[in-house]
């Protein structure tokens, strides 16, 4: 399944092939879909739907928790399949919901369906082909750079894997094979530098144009971006994207190269909800809720991400709807904690340390204490950094939360996605 290209059409006539193909879609799905009859019963009158405001009338949300009690009672997985399991051709899965990872299957049509949408994200960050890219991540069995990996591939790229060595290694082969475009999570686009120093490395001859990156926020925060192209010594670019095992690739960033993020309307129906009464937000600050329009052999309708964003809803300079992501991925609404009655986010706390160059590290103490709840921070920093801090997280919370030294290459360190928030009860 495909979404419809903008090339040569009109924008009402891009939105009419746009609800057309994905009506189709839905057509196709109620046929076999056991998961979707189940929890969609009104699927079943798709075809009386005349566009996106009658589907979202009949289409119940999906959550996490549903996914995952379907693949405990159905196991390995679940029911969410269009077609018999002999046709899928590739397997990821999620890093755990409730505790176990959720497997996720594609067939080759859908993950080229993804790759498509990938391609989007190549073009905005300017890798055309015969570049060379290297992917500093497991390849493992999550979705992460997979989808990167293969559509870079295919546009004629050289893709150099980094799956199986250490940091070290990494930098060396990023240097010898002189490597263009670095796919990687933010954490890791400031922890190679810092390796490279403790190893002796000479990052002054990288190639590097830019660092692709995803998988946490601060992609779009302009602070990490500054300090990221520091650290690597040259004025490299950071470009941010956006996207999820159970959905795929969903956002490239905004144009004009200063983050944020610009959803892929071509193949995803996007709404912003209050996270707690999930109307629609007034504002266009809540939780970020997709419908995939092409992944037909695992679709998923109505997906509460537990993504938080400020959504803008405008056309680009074709006429087209544009929906982009001011500031990119604000956090998650499961990750928020209430300090005296504060909301303090992850991503919050994260864009405030990003802002002194002297932390290499940090950590995240989250006691609760009954009702109560108190954040600390251990820094690897000096003293003085660390004072300064504490009172640039009081000025931006109103509330004091302590600030403590740790010692130089004491706290850990992460290669995919970073886990610095430690809750004691």
């Amino acid at each position: 399944m495909t979404t419809p290209s903008r090339d040569g059409l009109s924008p009402e006539e891009w939105s009419s092939q746009r609800w057309e193909t994905f009506q189709a879609l839905l057509q196709r799905v109620r046929e076999t879909n056991a998961f979707q009859s189940a929890h969609f019963p009104t699927l079943a009158d798709c075809d009386q739907w005349s566009d996106f405001d009658e589907f979202v009338e009949n289409c119940p949300f999906t959550g996490k928790n549903d996914l995952a009690l379907d693949r405990q009672q159905n196991p390995p997985y679940g029911t969410n399949l269009t077609f018999p399991v002999e046709e899928y051709s590739c397997f990821h899965q999620t890093s755990g919901t409730m505790g176990e990872p959720m497997a996720w299957l594609d067939t080759e049509e859908d993950w080229n369906w993804m790759l498509g949408n990938w391609d989007r994200i190549l073009e905005g960050a300017g890798v055309q082909s015969g570049t060379r890219c290297f992917f500093a991540f497991s390849f493992g069995p999550f979705l992460g750079f997979w989808t990167a990996y293969d559509a870079a591939r295919k546009r004629g790229c050289l893709c150099i894997p980094g799956g199986g060595q250490g940091s070290e290694q990494r930098l060396r082969s990023i240097l010898e094979h002189g490597a263009e475009y670095l796919f990687c999570t933010p954490t890791y686009a400031l922890r190679l530098p810092e390796v490279a120093k403790q190893a002796g490395i000479d990052l002054r001859g990288h190639a590097l144009r830019s660092i692709i990156v995803a998988g946490e926020t601060g992609g779009s925060v302009p602070s990490f971006r500054r300090r990221v192209s520091e650290a690597w010594g040259k004025d490299l670019r950071v470009y941010d994207h956006y996207g999820m095992t159970e959905v795929g690739p969903v956002a490239f960033e905004t144009p004009g190269g200063k983050g944020g993020l610009r959803v892929i309307l071509e193949s995803y129906f996007a709404e912003v909800v209050d996270p707690e009464t999930k109307a629609p937000s007034s504002t266009g600050e809540g939780e970020l809720v997709l419908t995939t329009l092409g992944r037909t052999g695992c679709p998923l309708f109505r997906y509460r991400t537990g993504d938080l964003v400020r959504a803008i809803s405008q056309t680009d300079p074709d006429g087209f709807p544009a929906l982009d992501l001011k500031d990119g991925i604000l956090g998650r609404s499961d990750d928020m904690v209430v300090v005296r009655g504060v909301n303090v986010y992850p991503s919050s706390v994260d864009a405030i340390v990003r802002g002194f160059e002297e932390v290499m590290e940090y950590q995240v103490i989250h006691r609760k204490k009954g009702e109560m709840s108190e954040i600390s921070l251990q820094v690897e920093a000096p003293e003085s950094v660390a004072q300064a801090l504490e009172a640039a997280l009081k000025e931006a919370f109103s509330l004091r939360m302590p600030v403590g030294r740790a010692e130089p290459n004491s706290l850990p360190r992460f290669e995919m996605k970073a886990r610095r928030w430690l809750t004691e009860e």
